[in-house]
This record gives C-alpha cells, sequence and structure tokens, in this order.
C-alpha cells in the first residue's frame, strides 16, 4: 500500500480525527517517501464540538483512482472581487463592547479584527448613519424641536456617536487600518419626513437637496475623525416602514433621490463614497432593476445590496445579469436567540457566505455584531430576538456566539481583495473558491446533506480526499 493510500485509508476511516503520531512502518527493504502536507483544513462541526479548528491531518494530491464525488476548483475561470466579510457594528454594538473592561475589550477587538491564529480578520462593517434600532434610543445628526428646520445644517452634530461609536471604530482602525466601511441610514431627521415619525414616512422631497448635502456633511464629518466611509445606501430596507426607526422610499423615490440630489451633491463635493441602492430582501429584485434602467440614477451607483428575509440569494444574479456593469452586495442577515448553533451555521453558510458569493457578491454581512445577555440595547420597537456573533455579559467575559464562525469560515481566510474562482457543486456539498492576493486557493465548503460525506477536492489534474459531517462545514488552503 502506497503511503498516500495509507493516509487516505486513515482519515476515512477516522473521520476527522488527527493523525495518529505512530507512523506505519514499511515491512520492505525500500524506504517510502514520506507524505508531506498540502492543504490546510479548518473545521467547524454542526454540534458545535470543534469551531474554527484546525485539523492535525495530512491532505496531499494524487491522481490515485477513487470513486467519490468530486469538487474541482478551475483558477482560470475568475468572477467578482471580494471586498470583504464582516458584520453590522450598531450603536447598541458599540456600547456592549465598550462596557468590557480594558484588557477583555482589547482581546475581543484583536480577535474580531486581528490576524493571530484564534482572531478572524473581520474585513467590511456597516454602520448606521444616526440610529438602528439596535440603538438605545433613536436619535438623527440634527434633531429639532418640533416645528423647526435647519436647511443650512447648522446644528448638525455627530456627537451622538461620540460616545461609543466613533471611539470605538478608531480602535477597530488600529487594528485593521483597511477595514471597509459602509454606512446606512434608517431615517432622516424626521422634520425632513412628511410624518415628522422616526418610524414610517417618506423624505419630503423638497427637503431632497437638504438629505444630500446631510449625506455628504456625513461623510465629511467622518473622514475628519479618521474614518472612511467606503459605501452608503440611501435608505435601510426602504420597502420595511413599521421599525423604529425606520422609512419608506419606494423605487422611483429612490431613483429621484439620487438622480436629482444625492448623486449631483457627491459629484460637486468630490465625494468617491460608492451608492449602493436598495438594501432589502431578495423577493424584490425588480426595484433595483427599476433604478438602474434609470440612466440619469445609473450614472451614479454602483451596486445593488440585498438581505435575505424573503426572496431566493439567486436574486443577486437576476439583478446583476440585468445590469453586468453594476456590482451587488449582501449587506445582512441575522441569526435569531431561539434559534440553534447546527440549524444556523448551516442555512447561513449555504445562503449568506456561499449563496451570495456564488451569485456575485463583493461582500457578505451578518448582522449584528454584539449584544447583551437581553438581546439589547434596542428601541422601542425595535428587534429584540436579533442575537449577535458576540454577547458580552459582564465587564470581564463575553461568549462566541454562532454568528462568528459563520462569518470566520470566511474572513479569516478570504482577504479583500480575492477573487471568486470557479468550484462545481458535488451533490449536497455546497462551496465557493478564491484565490487570494498572494496567491493561495481557498475552498469553503458545507455539507448540506445529512450523513456524512467523503469526496474529492480536485484541482489542476490532481486531488484529495477529504470527509464533512452532516451540517459540518470546513475551509481548505492550498
Amino acid at each position: 500500500m502506497k503511503p498516500l493510500v495509507i493516509v487516505i485509508a486513515l482519515f476515512v476511516s477516522l473521520s476527522n480525527c488527527s493523525k495518529s503520531s505512530t507512523e506505519e512502518k514499511d515491512t520492505t527493504n525500500n524506504p517510502q517517501p514520506e507524505v508531506v502536507n498540502e492543504v490546510d483544513f479548518w473545521l467547524t462541526k454542526s454540534d458545535g464540538s470543534v469551531k474554527i479548528s484546525k485539523q492535525n491531518i495530512v491532505l496531499a494530491f494524487s491522481d490515485d483512482f477513487n470513486n467519490y464525488a468530486t469538487i474541482e476548483v478551475n483558477e482560470s475561470q475568475k468572477y467578482q472581487t471580494v471586498d470583504g466579510f464582516g458584520f453590522s457594528l450598531t450603536g447598541g454594538s458599540a456600547e456592549v463592547i465598550n462596557n468590557l473592561n480594558p484588557e477583555k475589550k482589547l482581546e475581543l477587538l484583536q480577535k474580531l479584527f486581528g490576524a493571530s491564529e484564534t482572531g478572524i480578520s473581520i474585513s467590511y462593517l456597516r454602520i448606521s448613519i444616526g440610529a438602528s434600532d439596535l440603538d438605545g434610543n433613536t436619535f438623527s445628526y440634527n434633531d429639532l424641536p418640533s416645528g423647526q428646520t435647519d436647511l443650512n445644517l447648522d446644528q448638525f452634530s455627530l456627537a451622538p456617536d461620540e460616545e461609543n461609536l466613533i471611539p470605538l471604530l478608531k480602535e477597530i482602525l488600529a487594528i485593521n487600518p483597511s477595514i471597509k466601511i459602509m454606512g446606512t441610514p434608517w431615517s432622516p431627521p424626521v422634520w425632513m419626513k412628511d410624518n415628522n415619525s422616526t418610524v414610517g414616512g417618506s423624505l419630503q422631497s423638497k427637503y431632497y437637496n437638504v438629505y444630500a448635502n446631510y449625506l455628504v456633511k456625513y461623510i465629511q464629518e467622518m473622514k475628519a475623525r479618521g474614518i472612511n466611509i467606503d459605501a452608503i445606501t440611501p435608505q435601510n430596507e426602504p420597502l420595511h416602514p413599521g421599525n423604529n426607526p425606520s422609512m419608506y422610499m419606494s423605487a422611483a423615490q429612490q431613483a429621484s433621490f439620487i438622480k436629482n440630489a444625492l448623486g449631483p451633491a457627491f459629484k460637486a463635493a468630490n465625494i468617491t463614497t460608492k451608492i449602493i441602492i436598495y438594501d432589502h430582501n431578495c423577493d424584490n429584485p425588480n426595484y433595483p432593476i427599476s433604478i438602474l434602467n434609470d440612466a440619469d440614477a445609473k450614472e451614479f451607483i454602483a451596486g445593488s445590496a440585498f438581505h435575505l428575509y424573503a426572496g431566493d440569494i439567486s436574486a443577486l444574479s437576476t439583478v446583476k445579469n440585468a445590469h453586468p456593469d453594476k456590482d451587488v452586495y449582501f449587506t445582512e442577515q441575522y441569526t435569531s436567540s431561539d434559534g440553534d448553533f447546527a440549524g444556523d451555521l448551516k442555512w447561513h453558510l449555504k445562503n449568506v457566505v456561499i449563496g451570495s458569493m456564488r451569485n456575485w457578491s463583493k461582500n457578505a454581512l451578518e448582522w449584528n455584531l454584539a449584544n447583551d445577555a437581553t438581546f439589547g440595547p434596542h428601541t422601542d420597537g425595535g428587534c429584540t430576538t436579533c442575537k449577535g456573533a458576540i454577547t458580552v455579559t459582564s465587564t470581564s467575559s463575553y461568549t462566541q456566539n454562532v454568528g462568528f464562525y459563520i462569518i470566520g469560515h470566511a474572513s479569516k481566510f478570504v482577504p479583500t481583495g480575492s477573487t471568486r474562482i470557479a468550484s462545481t457543486i458535488a451533490g449536497n456539498l455546497h462551496n465557493v473558491a478564491f484565490k487570494t492576493p498572494n496567491g493561495k486557493n481557498v475552498l469553503i465548503v458545507e455539507n448540506d446533506g445529512n450523513s456524512n460525506e467523503i469526496f474529492n477536492i480536485k484541482y489542476n489534474g490532481k486531488w484529495f480526499v477529504s470527509s464533512l459531517e452532516s451540517g459540518s462545514v470546513a475551509t481548505y488552503i492550498w
């Protein structure tokens, strides 16, 4: 028996157990060459017993024939360049992280944003412009007494975010200066809306230019604090006006706002921040397509953003195919307080990470980064069941939840600037492959079936054999 076959036989029989330290000895007079590991293998099991753990198993390419299903990776077929993987850093997330003592806080930030063995190297954050529903209270940067207006934005102030969000962003940027940040408003100042409320209503057209200048001012003021906003969306979930805060914005309204106010305001102020439209569910691809069909609006738009609380992830490709010159993004999906580790790991890896990337997304973001043990803070009417990737349990302790591992299987190994390359789907083995800037190949695989799967991963005419239990996830690097 050849040494490689011995390794494969051990691997199959022991599943994901570590390679024995006792090597089988050759009984002939011809010493056999040692098999050298060629592939790093990081595993998370569906039962949570193993979580993004590097496996001590020898994986090496061979051309020995077998009949297992095969995932073939083809680096000659290239798709989109990746901007990053991460979370929404809500105001509430910033608040609870800042409540940690300095030593524990630094440990957590290094684990989230650093490149250590235990870190997951988050490369993309989404933040709210003003309050989201996962802030402790509602606010904008231009709140006024009822009946007043401020057309020149003389009273604009980032003060509501100066205590928690902005200082934490500066600490994060000290760890990862190249992290990308997207800003999204849940509501404009209420005096600009037709119902004078943080909940629902619409932006009055007479304030389109004022609101555009508000967003310009936001980008400029954040930049003055050393925080570059790479992209914004004009409105979070524009077809969901029942959240607090929230606002209804039809596709026609969004197109008009962009072409008549926001785009020209960005151009006049030399703002290079990307404008990304929609930022809502996959069940309505016609919303972004209709805006992109407006040539006057399209010239200012970089792409479209999606959530997956309704619809199918293939909607990203529907929009991409309709307008191939514009990008698509995946910006939000939450894990619930009543979810279970196995179900969330399986569904989110299949859809949010692998699914979005296989449908042209530039990023994949989960909602939200952190909260406390009661799933707060949140506004009155905000989400009470949204579970952060991190639960801060005291000033000196925190726990890592399933979201940490969902994103970590990508963010830790696929840096900004990586390119998605082709990989075939083999039965229940959902997967996506990348070429990193330093020339490494990365393959993320999720076993969506109900039983253990033994399979090949083929690259450049050779392959190695691996195995995954039902619902488990692996990242392979070579």
